[in-house]
């Protein structure tokens, strides 16, 4: 009756594929299996999940789930990654709600584009989404001679043990979905 097919759901029905489906286990069985978990995982369901190559031979686990349930994947953020994190041995974990970019209206068309749907807009949530449970207290863009960009992200030292270990996995990730180069750090304190 219940299988782990149901914790994934593709848009217009198309297959998942064999990582989405052993990530889409591991939800079932930690539904199943951990209680703490089970009550918050009933209604929860994933629509994508993709493998990203890291530097220095790492690997990270990026799993999309529905934009409207990025609220209750929040909630329990902390000890759903963590469980995942156990069964993908070595792997780094990140949960990202899936966002629209649409483009921008034709001249002298009547229909508006919400701000929600920019590029700048997506990118930005999916930046908040990729270092969660840490809170982003300040950004610096850097342009150096050759033209190039470089994005500093602070984040808040309040989460640096959560989320320390998984600084360089969230710049490549970021680098993978959306084309910039992106440096995290936390804000140097003077005590």
């Amino acid at each position: 009756m219940f299988t782990a097919a149901k914790k994934i759901q593709k848009a217009e029905g198309a297959d998942p594929s064999e990582f989405e489906e052993t990530v889409a286990q591991a939800l079932f069985d930690l539904e199943n299996t951990n209680s703490e978990l089970k009550s918050d995982l009933k209604d929860l369901f994933i629509n994508s999940a993709s493998q990203i190559d890291i530097s220095g031979g790492r690997k990270a686990v990026v799993v999309h789930v529905p934009y409207r349930l990025r609220k209750a994947y929040r909630k329990i953020h902390v000890r759903l990654v963590r469980e995942l994190e156990k069964k993908f041995s070595g792997k780094d974990v990140i949960i990202i709600a899936t966002r629209k970019i649409l483009r921008p209206p034709k001249k002298g068309s009547a229909a508006k584009r919400p701000r929600s749907r920019t590029l700048t807009s997506v990118h930005e949530n999916i930046l908040e989404d990729l270092v969660q449970p840490a809170e982003i207290v300040g950004k610096r863009v850097r342009y150096r001679l050759d033209g190039s960009k470089i994005m500093k992200v602070f984040l808040d030292p309040k989460a640096r043990n959560d989320t320390e270990y998984k600084l360089e996995s969230f710049s490549g990730v970021y680098r993978k979905l959306c084309g910039k180069d992106v440096v995290f750090e936390y804000p140097i304190t003077e005590a």
